[in-house]
This record gives structure tokens, C-alpha cells and sequence, in this order.
């Protein structure tokens, strides 16, 4: 029987409404906890506990699906015991509610944390000392981090982002119409299996520079020794800075091509065939109809894989610290945030970076899904 219904039911008495309503109140309180409890057990198993592989594996295993899955039961089966108004407002928690939790307590805490931290010197709140804003004082003035700035926003963003996506849109245009479309779109799809770290091996042996006198196993150095050229060393070349972040933002943009590719692809097989064709039989040329018909149809595609390479473009790192380690003018904000966080051990510096970079994501994110929103409302 429902809540509502208990506690308004005569034959029972007011008083039996409330003794149920209070039982159903510690029903709803008890097992949540006592499943918390279990799964966080098993949490403290998984991480103190000695026992062999097999067995922490097959507890892993268990503990994280067999424990949503109760988790999930427990939940809707207290939420079946209320009336239908009660239960129709409380199911959808029962669905976002472990999610929501779950982002809370690694991401929202964390982040608060790391905030925190940031008020502290290198030592952190544990042995250092309160600094206030000092941190991100130093984050805005220190010449390295102004450098990273810099080559965030005015190299990676202004020439890597449109370099993407001018790509992917052009490809995903002529792959459409051609005779090999899925091979096409493979290989170009191809490298977003590649992990960056082992893109940035494969460029680097793009890139390698051998002694003038040795063979060059390099493809540029043997295409640049081959036209009379002498060898150079492409991305770490000190004489071009930054413009050597340049030969970076290509490895980049050859990994997520084949992402902006595959989206753009999606949309324009959306267009309805009429329009094109109607557009072609008025006299329209092909540039025509791509830029004037094409585009403004996708636009909302178009915006939302921008705004998703920018946001990836901010946290760039793994490339970076492959190929330079940040070094010859390469550094990026994540680039510094590690280096001061692992390497020079100053926790309060390192957290202020990681909150700056996290702020300057924030607006493309919520631009993003603002767009996303309207998209759909359309």
C-alpha cells in the first residue's frame, strides 16, 4: 500500500499510517546504507587486500557489476513501494541518482579539492603554508606559463582547430562521392585507433634528423637531402620557434580528422537529395551549392565538433610531451601543469594551473551544449 494511502486510511487508524509511513522511512534510509556499506568493503578488499590475483580479479569483477546491479534493485524496489504520483517522481533517480553520485565524488570533490590545494605553496595544505591567490598570480605572470598560454590559444586553437575541421569537412564531402567511400573513410578514420603516444612515435621517425654525412631515415629529412637540402630537426628546430608547434598541430590534426570526418559525413547524408539537385538544375556550380546549401544545413554539426576539438586543443599533452617534453618554445598549459606538478613537486603551483585550464574549458562546454540543445529543439 502506498504512503499517502497509509497514512489516509481510516481502518487503520492514523496512528498505523504513521507507524508505516516511519517503517518505510527506515526502510529507505537502511538499505542504502547497508548497500553503500558493501560495496565500500569491497572497495577497501580491492585495495589493502593480498590475496592472489585470481581472486581480487573475480571480486573485482563481481563487486562492480553484481554491485550496480543490486544497487540499481535496491533502489527501484524501495521506490515500488510508494504510490504511482510518488513513484513516477522518484524512478528517474534511481537512474541518474548513481551516475550523479559517481560524478560528484570524482569529479565535483576533486575539484574542490584541487581548488583547495591551490591556496597553498608547493608543500601543500598538509606542511605548507597559506598563500591565498598567490598561485594564480604566478600562473598569469610566470614567462613559461605566458608562452603556454600563448601557444594554446594563438597556435594550437587558431590553426589546429580550422586545420581539423577544414579537413574532415572537405574530405567527408569528396569521400561521399566517391566510387571507394568506405575504404576511403577507413583510412582516414584509421589513426583515431592510433593512441597519441604512439602517433608521436610514428612522427618522430617522420621528423628524425640524422648526421649530414648518415643516411636520413627521416621521410622529410630524405625528401629535403633528396632536393639539396640540409637536414633539420623538425618540430624541436630552435630557429623557427613557435612555429615548430606547427609541425605539432599537424600530428593532431591527422589523429582527429577522421573524427571530424565521420560527424560531418553523418550530417551531410542528412541533406535531402531534392534540395541538391534542385539547386544544380537552377544553375548552381558546385562551390555554390556546398557553401550556400551544404554548410548552413550542418552549421549545428559544424559548431559542435569545433567546440569539441577546442576543448581537446586546451588539454592537449601527450604529443607535446612525447615529441619536446615542452622544450625549444613547445610548451601548453597541461605540458606545465605536469612539470610542475611531478617533476618540481610544487602541489599549490600545479593545482592553480589545473583550475585555470579547467576554467577555460568551462565556456566551450557550456557553449557546446547550449548549441547541442537548440539542435534538438529544432
Amino acid at each position: 500500500m502506498a504512503v499517502d494511502q497509509s497514512v489516509k486510511n481510516q481502518d487503520g487508524g492514523f496512528g498505523a499510517g504513521i507507524l508505516t509511513w516511519i517503517v518505510r522511512l527506515v526502510i529507505v534510509v537502511a538499505i542504502p546504507v547497508i548497500t553503500f556499506l558493501g560495496l565500500y568493503a569491497g572497495f577497501i578488499f580491492l585495495r589493502d587486500s593480498a590475496a592472489p590475483k585470481w581472486l581480487i580479479t573475480l571480486v573485482a569483477i563481481i563487486w562492480g557489476v553484481g554491485g550496480v546491479a543490486v544497487l540499481f534493485w535496491v533502489f527501484n524496489w524501495i521506490v515500488e513501494l510508494f504510490s504511482d504520483k510518488w513513484r513516477d517522481r522518484l524512478q528517474p533517480f534511481v537512474f541518474v541518482g548513481p551516475a550523479v553520485a559517481i560524478l560528484t565524488w570524482y569529479l565535483a570533490f576533486p575539484v574542490v579539492r584541487t581548488f583547495y590545494i591551490s591556496l597553498y605553496n608547493r608543500d601543500g595544505p598538509q606542511y605548507g603554508q597559506f598563500v591565498g591567490l598567490a598561485n594564480y598570480v604566478t600562473v598569469f605572470t610566470d614567462r613559461l606559463m605566458r608562452e603556454a598560454f600563448r601557444n594554446n590559444i594563438f597556435l594550437w586553437i587558431l590553426f589546429g582547430v580550422p586545420l581539423t575541421v577544414g579537413f574532415g569537412l572537405v574530405i567527408a564531402t569528396l569521400a561521399d562521392r566517391s566510387k571507394f567511400e568506405r575504404i576511403s573513410k577507413a583510412m582516414i578514420f584509421l589513426p583515431m585507433a592510433i593512441s597519441f603516444v604512439g602517433a608521436s612515435v610514428i612522427w618522430n621517425f617522420i621528423y628524425v634528423v640524422r648526421p649530414i654525412d648518415a643516411p636520413q631515415i627521416g621521410l622529410l629529412n630524405a625528401i629535403v637531402v633528396g632536393l639539396g637540402g640540409t637536414p633539420r630537426s623538425w618540430p624541436a628546430y630552435t630557429a623557427i620557434s613557435p612555429w615548430n608547434n606547427l609541425f605539432l598541430v599537424i600530428i593532431v590534426a591527422w589523429l582527429q580528422t577522421g573524427f571530424a570526418m565521420v560527424l560531418f559525413s553523418a550530417a551531410l547524408k542528412g541533406i535531402p537529395d531534392e534540395i541538391l539537385e534542385a539547386a544544380r538544375v537552377d544553375g548552381a556550380n558546385e562551390f555554390q551549392v556546398f557553401f550556400r546549401i551544404m554548410v548552413p544545413t550542418i552549421r549545428g554539426t559544424i559548431i559542435t565538433v569545433t567546440t569539441t576539438i577546442v576543448i581537446f586543443t586546451l588539454k592537449i599533452f601527450d604529443v607535446v610531451w612525447v615529441m619536446t617534453g615542452g622544450q625549444f618554445g613547445t610548451d601548453v598549459i597541461a605540458t606545465q601543469f605536469y612539470r610542475q606538478s611531478f617533476i618540481a613537486r610544487n602541489a599549490g603551483y600545479g593545482s592553480a594551473i589545473a583550475i585555470i585550464l579547467l576554467i577555460a574549458v568551462i565556456p566551450v562546454m557550456i557553449y557546446n551544449l547550449r548549441q547541442f540543445r537548440e539542435q534538438e529543439a529544432f
